[in-house]
């Protein structure tokens, strides 16, 4: 991350916003997001925007529109060609994953559009799945919006506010602590998405269970 940060901050101000744009956007429009999370992408925008790269407000309209964007994109892709795009070999692969938010839209409709933002992998596929269930478009672009500008800006100010904090740390103790702070806040994260996919794993054999009795 720290070597794409570099790459990014050499480059111009309208090109950082394309970059980050484009890799939100494709995140939901083109399955990226098994490669590069989009959050990673937004936060990454917000640590550039306080080191004066680019202004904090332009980045977070540029990522709220982009995930917008990337999200109608992929609802349009599932509608058309979801079952095509599913049945490939990359998506076989995640078959129990992809079962689970098909689980997710089926129990919660359109909120599960809300919900999904806030999950990688959800995020990445579920306005394809939204499409493929035929939801209708304005039903799923209201909570797809709402989805994507809570993401959108709070993702953003978390790099934003992240900068400063590192700024300040190193500032004050040194470049070493700093990093090591940040590789703390960092495992702690990983962590709790570790756990938090235990809690989701353990709650969908619970239903099965139950479902087989």
């Amino acid at each position: 991350m720290h070597a794409v940060t570099d790459w990014l901050s050499r480059l111009s101000g309208p090109v950082v916003y394309a970059v980050v744009g484009a890799l939100v956007f494709a995140e939901d429009a083109l399955f990226f997001g098994f490669v590069l999370p989009g959050e990673t992408a937004a936060v990454l925008g917000g640590l550039l925007a306080h080191q004066g790269k680019v202004e904090l407000g332009w980045m977070v309209l540029v990522v709220v529109a982009a995930a917008i964007l990337g999200d109608s994109t992929g609802y349009e892709v599932g509608r058309r060609l979801g079952p095509a795009v599913l049945g490939t070999k990359p998506m076989r692969r995640h078959a129990d994953r992809i079962e689970g938010a098909r689980d997710l839209i089926r129990r919660r409709g359109p909120v599960a559009v809300l919900l999904g933002r806030f999950v990688a992998f959800f995020r990445a596929l579920m306005p394809a799945l939204a499409g493929v269930s035929r939801m209708p478009y304005r039903r799923f672009l209201l909570y797809n919006a709402l989805g994507g500008l809570i993401w959108g800006v709070g993702f953003t100010l978390l790099g934003y506010f992240a900068g400063s904090a590192y700024s300040r740390v190193e500032g004050t103790v040194g470049r070493s602590l700093a990093l090591a702070v940040a590789a703390a806040v960092l495992a702690a994260l990983l962590v709790w998405r570790v756990r938090s996919h235990r809690r989701e794993s353990r709650r969908k054999e619970d239903r099965s269970g139950r479902g087989g009795d």
